[in-house]
This record gives C-alpha cells, structure tokens and sequence, in this order.
C-alpha cells in the first residue's frame, strides 16, 4: 500500500530524542520537562539537557518511574563546545538522534532599547536563539545518517504580535520562528523537518517562580479565547505531535498553542 494511503503511527519506539532545558523547579511541570516525559511515553529514548543537572534529574526519574530511558547531560547551550559535547554522548550512549526538541530560553533584560542592559541583552540573545542553532549544528549530520529527522523549537507568541513590555523576549523568539522556516527550507530534501511550537501564557515554573499575584494570573487567563489556562502538558503534547510520524507531511510550520489569544478578540454581541 502506499504510504500517502496508511495512517502513520505515534510511536517512538527505536527513536532517540534530545530535549533541552529539560529539567524544571523541584517538581513543577515546564515545557521541557512535560516534551521529555510525553516523547519517552511515546517509546523515544530521551537524552535530557540542562544546565541544572538536579532538575534534570528529577525528570530522568519521572521518566524511569514509567518504565522509560533517559540520560541526563549538563550542558550550557550557549556554548558550541558543549553543545558537540552532549550530541557526542548522546551518539556514543544510543547510536542515533532522531528528534531535537530546543526548549532553552529565558526572559533576558526587562526594558526597551533605550533602558536595557547591552551585555545581558547579548547573553540572552545567545540562550533564545544562537543555542538553538548549535543544537541543530551538531544534531544534523546524525540526521543526515538515517535519512531523516525533526526538530521542534519552541518560541512564544510573543514572537507573533507585539504588546511585550520587555524588547528582548519577543525579539528572540521571532527570531526562533524565522529561524525554523529557514532551516526547512535548508533541510526538507535531506527529511529533515523543523517545525515551531509558540506557547501563549501557560502557566509553568518559569513563570510562577518570579512570583504572580492572583489578580494577574486571572488578566493572563481571559485573554484567550477559551478563557482557560494552559501547562506545560499543553505544550508538551504538541511538541510530539511535531516529532512524530503524525506530522510526517508538515515542516515550517508555526503552531501557536495559546487558547486562541492569536486568533482574535473575543467577539461580544
């Protein structure tokens, strides 16, 4: 039968995925965290990257206590060297790399042009996008051996509209999504697909460790059109879809999860 006529599977099983920023605060749920766990449930064999082994950690034992397979690797993504370094041990511990899931990011410098700060303005442009480059670098040519491959960047919808108070934080992301349309533009002939995941206002430990008052954590809720709040599950499951077969017709993409906030207003009769 031929393959445009089978329905294509979900599962994992064989692959080997790696994550970055996969840890998250004690036992919270972020981005990463929740794409690492939903991958390995799905039968991938996840290397877990970040620069806090004890949050890595903990998810290589959530993943573990399901009966899945992850190593953890302690890398500062900024930095190419490292970044070859995890690829290297994720290569000599499994073989392969099949999907790359570029989750690190930060909030970087408050302010706009005229007030941030130029050194921590370069350092956080390093993070939220030259990181996700690195990765894919290194993550490529193991691709190009089997013949195939997907990445998942994650950006935000503050890439997708304006309104942020900060400058940097949606200057990187919009950066991330043009980024992953030029980099399916790059690689689709190769089969290697690069698709974007842009979270709208989930709540996670990123988010809730900086500190939110009620009053304001209910603003960020009816924004959306669904008036709900998301998780990093929300996240997470779209961040599979993408890797997997499921996707296998779908590259450039830029997939907002975000109850709608970039659809519209809400419309009132």
């Amino acid at each position: 039968m031929d393959v445009g006529q089978q329905a294509a599977s979900s599962s994992l099983e064989g692959r080997v995925a790696i994550v970055t920023g996969a840890g998250a605060r004690a036992d919270g749920i972020g981005n990463g965290r929740a794409s690492a766990i939903l991958l390995a449930r799905s039968g991938a064999k996840v290397v877990l990257i970040d620069a806090v082994p004890e949050w890595a950690e903990k998810t290589r034992r959530m993943i573990e206590d399901e009966g899945g397979e992850a190593l953890c690797v302690t890398c500062d993504v900024s930095l190419d060297g490292q970044c070859a370094e995890a690829v290297a041990r994720a290569l000599k511990h499994w073989e392969r790399v099949d999907i790359l899931v570029n989750n690190v990011g930060v909030s970087g410098p408050q302010g706009n042009a005229v007030d941030l700060d130029l050194e921590e303005w370069d350092r956080a442009l390093r993070i939220n996008v030259t990181s996700m480059m690195l990765m894919a670098r290194h993550c490529i040519p193991a691709m190009r051996g089997i013949g195939r491959g997907a990445i998942v960047n994650v950006a935000s919808v503050a890439g997708l509209m304006g309104g942020h108070p900060s400058l940097l934080y949606p200057t990187s992301k919009g950066a991330v999504v043009n980024m992953t349309r030029a980099m399916a533009a790059h690689h689709g002939e190769e089969g290697i697909r690069v698709n974007c995941v842009a979270p709208g206002m989930v709540h996670t430990p990123m988010v809730y460790a900086r500190g939110m008052s009620d009053e304001k954590r209910e603003i960020r809720r009816k924004r959306s059109l669904l008036g709900t709040e998301g998780s990093g599950w929300d996240v997470g499951h779209a961040v599979r879809y993408l890797a997997s077969d499921e996707a296998r017709w779908m590259t450039g993409v830029v997939l907002p999860v975000d109850a709608g906030t970039t659809a519209g207003r809400h419309s009132y009769k």
